[in-house]
C-alpha cells in the first residue's frame, strides 16, 4: 500500500526541512499500536509529495527512490521521574527563555523556535529545572487540532521532539545537534486548549550520540504521552 504526503512549509525544524518530530509522527500515525520507532535517514523537504509505502508492519517515507524515514512497531519503556506542575514548568520555561532564544540554532523551528508567533509554532521553550531535568509549559491551539478537540498524533510527537535536545545539546560551545530516531508512545489524548507540562531529561552520552527522553503530563501530573530520543551531534 501506498499513498502520497506532503508536509506544508510551516512544520519546518532546520530552514527548508520537516521538523523530525512532526515527520516521525506522520509514519507512526500510520501503524498499528500505541508505541512506535522512527528512524530518520536524511532530511523531509517540505511543500512537494512525498511517497509512504507499507513494507510488512514497518512504514517508509521516501523522496522518490531516497529514503527518508522508516518507522515500525516498538516497546517503549521509560521510567518517568516525578511530574513537575504547570505552573512549575511555565516558571522554568520563562527563567531560561533569554538563554533558550539567545542560543537556538534553528530559531525558525515550529515547536521550539522563538523566532516564531503565537498560533503560528509552538512557542516550546525547555528551561532548565536545576537538577538536569528541563521543563517548558505548552498549550495547543486550535490549529494543530483534528476538528474534534484532540491534538493530531504528529502535532504531539514535535512537542515530545525538541524539548529531549534541552538536556544534551551543546548551546555554549558546541556544534547542533539533529534528531535521528524518535521513538514515542501516545497513552492518552491531548486536548486542544489544555494546559501542559514537557519535562525531558538525560538518559546516555556516547561520543556525538546524545540519548534523552521526554513525557508529556497534565495538570493532574498524568503521563499521557512520552518520547525516547537519538540526537547526533554534528560534525
Amino acid at each position: 500500500m501506498t499513498e502520497t504526503v506532503t508536509i506544508p512549509a510551516r512544520f519546518n525544524g532546520p530552514p527548508g526541512w520537516a521538523n523530525g518530530g512532526y515527520t516521525c509522527g506522520l509514519l507512526a500515525g500510520r501503524l498499528d499500536g500505541e508505541a512506535a520507532e522512527v528512524s530518520l535517514r536524511a532530511p523531509t523537504p517540505l511543500g512537494r509529495p512525498l511517497t509512504v509505502k507499507r513494507a510488512g508492519e514497518a512504514v517508509e517515507l521516501r523522496d522518490g527512490d531516497a529514503l527518508l524515514a522508516e518507522a515500525a512497531p516498538a516497546d517503549l519503556v521509560l521510567e518517568a521521574p516525578g511530574p513537575v506542575s504547570i505552573e512549575e514548568a511555565r516558571a522554568a520555561s520563562e527563567a531560561g527563555f533569554e538563554e533558550w532564544s539567545a542560543r537556538n540554532p534553528f530559531p525558525r523551528c515550529f515547536v521550539c523556535g522563538p523566532g516564531r508567533r503565537q498560533g503560528d509554532g509552538m512557542r516550546v521553550f525547555p528551561g532548565a529545572l536545576g537538577d538536569g531535568r528541563f521543563a517548558a509549559e505548552w498549550t495547543p491551539d486550535e490549529s494543530l487540532g483534528d476538528g474534534g478537540g484532540r491534538v493530531r498524533p504528529e502535532c504531539v510527537w514535535a512537542a515530545l521532539d525538541c524539548p529531549s535536545s534541552a538536556p544534551v545539546a551543546n548551546f555554549a560551545d558546541g556544534p547542533p545537534v539533529l534528531l535521528g530516531r524518535l521513538a514515542g508512545r501516545i497513552r492518552a489524548p491531548v486536548l486542544v486548549g489544555e494546559r501542559y507540562a514537557i519535562v525531558s531529561w538525560p538518559l546516555d552520552l556516547d561520543g556525538r550520540k546524545r540519548h534523552a527522553a521526554a513525557a508529556l503530563y497534565d495538570s493532574r501530573g498524568r503521563v499521557l504521552s512520552a518520547s525516547r530520543a537519538l540526537w547526533i551531534e554534528l560534525r
